[in-house]
């Protein structure tokens, strides 16, 4: 049996394509049913719905044999026990900085006063603040993140964005571009040793239809 943890979303619809191509297809709907183990027409194919932040930790630790993370998480969590065979190239959008409209950003960037920043990406944040000499307090929210500057919580966010649509409706700016995200495929060693034909052949599938999309 080979297990394939996914998150439900965007991921999850995007990914389909990807399955299809390595002959399998999910035959649950996670929209309309609770179940979090859906079944395949393969009879050894299962797919796994779980948070997207847990996509590692299950893979890592042999919940799961393969899963499809973003980037961003990898990034947060590490990827210790986790072999990342393929960006998927789905999923597309990017960590960026955002301010409220009309907050000086250039200035304090240059000024090199400390600003305070609310994120969930608090390494990701480090690193790119600390790359730019700012000095910077990190507050970690999971939700919400918009009301942090529009309540005077932070002066800025380092979140995910899409299309910026969320940005613009709660008077927020897109400031800065920090990295680009895409979602990757990553397996569990073990499990890959022991189950070498079956997820070989499903990464051959994946890489395969990457490459002519």
């Amino acid at each position: 049996m080979i297990t394939i943890a996914l998150s439900k979303g965007r991921i999850f619809d995007d990914i389909q394509p990807l399955l299809k191509s390595a002959g399998i297809e999910v035959l649950d709907d996670p929209e309309k049913s609770r179940k979090l183990i859906l079944d395949t027409n393969q009879l050894d194919v299962r797919v796994l719905l779980v948070r997207p932040t847990d996509v590692p930790t299950y893979v890592q630790y042999g919940g799961a044999d393969m899963g499809v993370v973003g980037k961003d998480t990898l990034l947060e969590s590490g990827t210790q026990g986790l072999y990342v065979p393929l960006d998927l190239q789905i999923a597309m959008c990017r960590i960026s900085v955002a301010v409220r409209d009309g907050f000086d950003y250039t200035a304090a960037m240059r000024q090199g006063s400390r600003m305070t920043v609310a994120t969930k990406y608090v390494a990701i944040a480090r690193d790119f603040f600390a790359s730019r000499g700012v000095h910077v307090d990190l507050i970690k929210l999971y939700g919400s993140m918009e009301l942090a500057p529009l309540t005077g919580l932070a002066d800025a966010i380092v979140d995910l964005v899409s299309t910026g649509n969320t940005l613009r409706a709660n008077h927020l700016v897109e400031v800065e571009r920090i990295l680009d995200i895409s979602s990757h495929l990553v397996v569990n060693q073990t499990a890959l040793k022991l189950k070498q034909a079956p997820i070989r052949k499903i990464i051959d599938a994946f890489s395969a239809a990457v490459q002519t999309r």
